[in-house]
């Protein structure tokens, strides 16, 4: 029996449009239809009797072509579909054009659900109306009159007396079948996965493009709390920005069996949405819609789309999970769209353009509590990677406590504080916000890294990479988003390191981490390539680092020593940089022979909360400190502390 999916089949008329199967039928017969006028006919159901332009037509149509025929191409579509409706373009009975903007469709249409059948060709497929089936299959149609009613309460028992004693056999058949109940944990079916790509700006309008991968993010955010559905991150789908989406590859990329595409198009204070969720594997529309709103409502954009979502994918939630998806309170529009300008520029590592963003957004409405989630993160951004300053951690650390404030299991707001509570030192105070994390969405893999990253700070090299390979499991595109599974290497696995990590490609940071690992691995002729190569790109903090310990290879000291003490002295300037990254250029020191700078740089690193002694105790990059007496003192406060945490939480 076919999966049923609901409301895959529309009828207008005596025509059935099934969505799912591809298919066009007409009192139950299928009408041959090719791809494109099919397509078109999609297109104009989803829209619910809306205008579908003729840039829409193209890009749903053609979204890979660049061709100048387009108008010729779209015109022959519109006529073979008219054709097989049996309409015409002078007296339209279920196709209308609008002037030069495109077509709609006319006719009332109704969705229907499909009837489950055992077998049989197209012309037996039916789609159901509201009321219900009997159990052989036949129409809801009153039954013969030479039947009495005593013969059909007969035929009904003895119809019952069948279906319960094979009821009966079935579950003793099955019983047999299970094997004794053991202590085990439980495994949960896979839930689904599901990827949303930003969505394609139409008309191509700059100054509106923020919208499309602002609007998916806003998405995602909001299903980040069903824990039946496994959602790749923002960061993940970045990539496909204004890009023509090829459903296969996107999803293969991706590692999804369900992907969301869409597209906008905005018409001064009009916006219109259209978007469709496609089941991978078998390449149909699960679902489609289009939203049809005033550019002051974009509020509602994401609370419709992520219901919409849950209902095709029939997903159960648990209380929380639906009180967490209901329509957010209003916020003020204006602040909304500083905020979706804020979120766009954080997506591309404009920080110091999204802080602009986000301070106008609760200046104008302070009680928007993602806006502060994500004001914080572009603060501690800026002061990680832009060596912004101590007060930027200070204002980040305010901003996530603001948006908790407001609300309280704001997830995101949740990880963001976690991460910079273990960049600041405190990792104690971490690791239960993270936990907290994991046990309200257990397939949220964000919550698991961070958790990860921050045992591996405290020294519980085992636990974190457990926790990390958790994160990948859920969502393997977190290692080819660059995430850095660090313990493999603190734990000597050099090649497990090696492996681990994504094709680097043009990413300074990936090049700087391969380096490192060949590095550890004294295959000094790739290290020194790789991290040349990554000096090329740009001249970040771990990226000069790894450009010292290349100076090191060439036995250029005075030039690497050079680079060092100007990443200590502007980090002493700032007050900024993460203990981690301190631990690192307290290696590059010792390798380099500065054993003073080295202790000195070493010492910052532990008392800023980076105390993984097993590391420590073992790196063969410290080897030149071990006789000093500093380096046993500073290893002593890394060791006390691991065992003080340890205890505390394992």
């Amino acid at each position: 029996m076919p999966y049923t999916v609901p409301h895959s089949v529309v009828r207008f008329a005596d025509f059935e449009v099934d969505l799912r199967a591809g298919e066009l039928r007409r009192d139950g017969v299928r009408i041959r239809l090719q791809e494109q006028p099919f397509r078109l006919l999609a297109a104009l159901v989803d829209s619910g009797g809306g205008v579908v332009t003729r840039e829409e037509l193209r890009s749903r149509l053609w979204p890979a072509d660049t061709f100048v025929d387009f108008d010729h191409r779209l015109a022959v579509a519109v006529s073979k579909l008219r054709d097989a409706l049996r309409d015409s373009a002078e007296n339209p009975k279920f196709i209308e054009t609008v002037g030069r903007r495109g077509y709609r469709l006319i006719a009332a249409v109704e969705w229907m659900d499909r009837v489950p059948q055992n077998s049989g060709p197209a012309t037996e497929e039916r789609a159901s109306g509201p009321e219900t089936h009997n159990l052989a299959g036949s129409s809801n149609q009153t039954a013969a009159p030479h039947f009495s009613l005593q013969s059909k309460r007969k035929q009904r028992l003895i119809l019952f007396a069948a279906i319960f004693g094979l009821l009966l056999v079935s579950i003793f058949i099955f019983a047999k079948s299970i094997p004794p109940l053991r202590h085990k944990s439980i495994v949960l079916a896979k839930p689904r996965s599901l990827a949303i790509l930003p969505l394609q700006n139409l008309r191509q309008d700059p100054d509106n493009d923020f919208l499309g991968f602002s609007l998916a993010d806003a998405v995602i955010t909001k299903l980040n709390y069903v824990s039946s559905l496994t959602v790749r991150p923002s960061t993940s789908v970045e990539k496909y920005r204004e890009k023509v989406i090829d459903i296969q590859s996107a999803a293969a990329d991706l590692r999804v069996d369900t992907l969301v595409t869409g597209s906008f198009i905005r018409d001064g204070n009009n916006l219109r949405i259209t978007y469709q969720l496609v089941d991978v594997k078998t390449d149909k529309i699960l679902g489609a819609g289009a939203i049809d709103l005033k550019y002051d409502d974009l509020l509602a954009v994401h609370d419709k789309v992520a219901e919409q979502i849950v209902d095709k994918l029939e997903l159960n939630l648990s209380p929380a999970e639906a009180e967490r998806i209901k329509p957010e309170a209003p916020i003020n529009p204006a602040a909304y769209e500083y905020y979706l300008r804020g979120v766009d520029l954080h997506g591309q590592h404009k920080f110091p353009m999204a802080i602009k963003m986000l301070e106008e957004s609760i200046k104008i409405d302070p009680n928007y509590a993602l806006a502060w989630a994500y004001l914080g993160a572009s603060y501690t951004s800026d002061a990680a990677f832009e060596l912004g300053g101590l007060e930027q951690y200070r204002r980040a650390q305010a901003a996530y406590e603001r948006a908790l404030a407001i609300e309280p299991s704001q997830l995101d707001a949740k990880i963001f504080l976690a991460n910079l509570l273990v960049d600041t030192g405190k990792v104690e105070q971490a690791v239960p916000m993270l936990r907290d994390a994991v046990k309200a969405n257990g397939n949220y893999a964000p919550a698991h890294w961070e958790l990860g990253y921050a045992y591996r700070f405290a020294g519980m090299l085992n636990e974190s990479v457990a926790e990390c390979e958790s994160a990948r499991q859920i969502d393997p595109s977190v290692k080819a988003n660059g995430s850095v599974l660090n313990s493999y290497l603190y734990l000597g696995e050099y090649d497990k390191f090696l492996q681990s990590l994504p094709d680097p490609g043009d990413s300074s940071f990936l090049l700087f981490y391969r380096g490192f690992g060949e590095y550890y691995e004294k295959d000094f002729e790739h290290a020194s390539k790789d991290f040349d190569r990554a000096y090329e790109l740009d001249q970040s903090l771990y990226v000069q680092i790894g450009k010292a310990l290349s100076e090191s290879i060439a036995h250029r000291q005075a030039d690497g020593l050079k680079i060092l003490r100007g990443l200590e002295s502007r980090i002493a300037e700032r007050g900024v940089g993460d203990p981690e990254a301190a631990y690192k250029i307290a290696q590059a020191f010792a390798v380099l022979g500065d054993t003073s700078s080295a202790l000195r740089m070493l010492h910052r690193s532990v008392e800023s909360g980076f105390f993984s002694y097993p590391y420590i105790a073992t790196d063969p990059l410290l080897n030149s400190l071990r006789r000093e007496a500093q380096f046993a003192q500073v290893l002593e406060v890394a060791h006390q502390r691991h065992e003080a945490f340890k205890a505390k939480f394992f």
